[in-house]
């Protein structure tokens, strides 16, 4: 029988929440990525690699992959009880992806 508050088993409430905010996010940064390259073209995508993989394999597929992997780590590092460095990679995905989409998909695209 487990006990409460073991070390064992045991994933504090800040770590769930912290997990579950960045799947959240990392479904978003898809979601908006996909609308963004799909109104804007795949030149919009900041990431090289990202850009590369869509043209190569298609938007939809490169994005499941890369956004499934980056989910699958996410968990990989909660497992291990990094929450804090998943709550700043939450942080760096808010940030840097979707604040940008936001701005691009409902401001404007400068330039294009």
């Amino acid at each position: 029988m487990e006990q409460s508050g073991s070390a064992a088993g045991h994933r504090p409430l800040f770590g769930v929440c912290v997990l579950a905010a960045f799947l959240l996010v990392q479904v978003c940064d898809g979601l908006l990525t996909y609308v963004g390259v799909t109104a804007y073209g795949v030149h919009m995508e900041g990431n090289p690699l990202m850009a590369w993989l869509m043209l190569w394999m298609g938007r939809g597929p490169a994005l499941a992959i890369t956004k499934a992997a980056a989910g699958g780590f996410g968990v990989a590092l909660h497992l291990t009880a990094v929450h804090r460095v998943v709550a700043a990679l939450t942080l760096f995905y808010v940030a840097l992806a979707i604040l940008p989409w936001l701005g691009i998909l409902f401001v404007g695209c400068p330039g294009c």
